[in-house]
């Protein structure tokens, strides 16, 4: 599969199934679509079909080029992991194993955000707090059900979570205690609004957290209009900014991202992100809301291309920024070309349901945080384990060939066949596809390309220069 586009000034052919990526001229650019049937077409046709924009001598040229990369297999190559899909899904099935976790340690918040599907923290029940008892169970479920691996994986999510900082700072010694004799490594993220973060919490988390997830949505206006304070009263903007400027510094920027929404409020959500950029933060995150289409603040089709505009738009600024010294890493446009995630991981996503699962404050399992309170989703309970084994099999199955409109979609191994709760929540089935998610998905992994390409040019201009020197 070969998917050709250009963006920024750059001819860019992908060839899908072996991850190659080729930026060049527009001769090649034009004959690679016309020679993928028949690598042997005839020059004389491709010159009819190119209605005589190149010479004869140029086509030569330039079809034995697409011939030798063809040959050294990394253009117009064979899908080779659809006969893998069902070995490997069979083994998951049969021998399970639960890698991460997210700890709902508080139904409660003390933001009153618009869009949250947490509902304030009620997740369509009660308000709660998670207990020690229950949260020690549910680190022992996950060390008991990890099999042999050795790293795992521990959110802590709300609500807001540091509303229930005691059982938090609880958790992670039990965990660590336990490291040595159980010969498992945990890694533990917190997810904060930031209203309590202090000195005492910032530097506990700087201690254990692998992982600093700040909610912040930029610009000072939208952020209030979505996430404001319970009482309304007081900007939970300028409550937040110190504090996650100073976290981010603390953690000499890394190992922690700002999250941000974008809503049809905000369809120029790539000022938000130049925004947080020049509030410091160097690690961003601005994802689209995902929420019932009669809220008003829903995307709806006729933004998709101001969306996509934005995000040529900031691939452009961000590639500006990091050739003038200002590093800035786009959670959306990150992309490793060279390695990348391992085939399971391409094949079959974030691993919620199976591998991943999500427990509320009472010990109950859920796929993952946006599942939670559905009660056909429910799988059962930390003490009891999985009781519907059936749910878990069915997201265990549910890759990129089990979803009809992935197996010819050029994003596939980049996005993994997309989220299931997005899935679910718009099309009603874990293995349908969140249309307008898929258009802005396949267009942040376009800009990541091209901003790899101009990035890897302005390097060799760079060491050329050098070496002239």
């Amino acid at each position: 599969m070969i998917h050709e586009y250009k963006n920024n000034g750059y001819n860019i052919v992908m060839d899908v199934n072996s991850g190659a990526v080729h930026i060049v001229d527009e001769i090649v650019y034009d004959l690679i679509p016309l020679m993928e049937e028949n690598i042997d077409v005839p020059v004389s046709e491709l010159m009819e079909k190119t209605s005589g924009k190149y010479s004869e001598e140029d086509i030569k040229e330039a079809s034995a080029e697409i011939k030798e990369l063809a040959e050294n297999g990394s253009l117009y190559t064979k899908d080779v992991y659809e006969p893998y899909v069902d070995k490997f899904t069979e083994m998951k099935v049969k021998e399970p194993v639960v890698k991460a976790m997210c700890l709902h340690i508080a139904h409660d918040c003390n933001l009153r955000c618009q869009y949250c599907f947490a509902e304030e923290g009620e997740y369509h029940g009660r308000r709660a707090m998670m207990s020690y008892e229950v949260g020690k169970q549910a680190l022992d479920y996950l060390m008991d059900h990890s099999g042999s691996r050795v790293n795992l994986e521990v959110d802590f999510f709300g609500g807001e979570p540091t509303m229930n900082f005691e059982v938090v700072k609880q958790l992670v010694a039990y965990g660590r205690s336990q490291e040595k004799a159980r010969n498992k490594k945990f890694r533990f993220t917190l997810t904060t609004n930031g209203v309590l973060l202090d000195d005492e919490i910032l530097e506990f988390a700087n201690k254990e957290m692998g992982n600093l997830v700040l909610s912040i949505d930029g610009r000072k206006e939208i952020h209030d209009k979505m996430r404001p304070t319970a009482n309304q009263k007081v900007s939970s903007y300028d409550l937040i900014v110190p504090k996650f400027q100073k976290a981010a510094e603390s953690r000499n920027q890394t190992n922690y991202y700002v999250r941000g929404t974008y809503t049809h409020y905000n369809t120029d959500f790539a000022a938000d992100v130049l925004h947080l950029h020049d509030l410091g933060f160097e690690q961003i995150s601005v994802e689209p809301v995902v929420c019932d289409p009669k809220e008003p603040y829903a995307l709806t089709d006729e933004d998709i291309p101001k969306l996509l505009e934005q995000y040529d738009i900031l691939a452009k600024e961000i590639i500006k920024r990091r050739k003038s010294g200002r590093f800035i890493n786009f959670f959306h446009f990150m992309i490793d070309l060279e390695g990348g995630p391992c085939i399971a991981k391409r094949l079959s996503g974030c691993g919620s349901g199976s591998e991943y699962l999500s427990v509320t404050p009472w010990g109950d399992l859920y796929p993952c945080h946006q599942f939670v309170g559905e009660e056909q989703f429910l799988l059962g309970n930390v003490w009891e384990g999985i009781v519907h084994p059936e749910i878990t099999e069915k997201f265990t199955r549910c890759n990129v060939y089990s979803k009809p409109e992935c197996k010819e979609c050029f994003a596939k191994f980049y996005c993994s066949g997309g989220c299931a709760a997005n899935s679910w929540h718009s099309t009603g089935d874990v293995n349908g596809n969140f249309k307008q998610g898929c258009e802005l998905q396949r267009k942040r992994i376009e800009c990541a390309i091209m901003i790899k390409a101009a990035l890897a040019e302005a390097e060799e201009e760079t060491e050329a220069v050098r070496k002239e020197a």
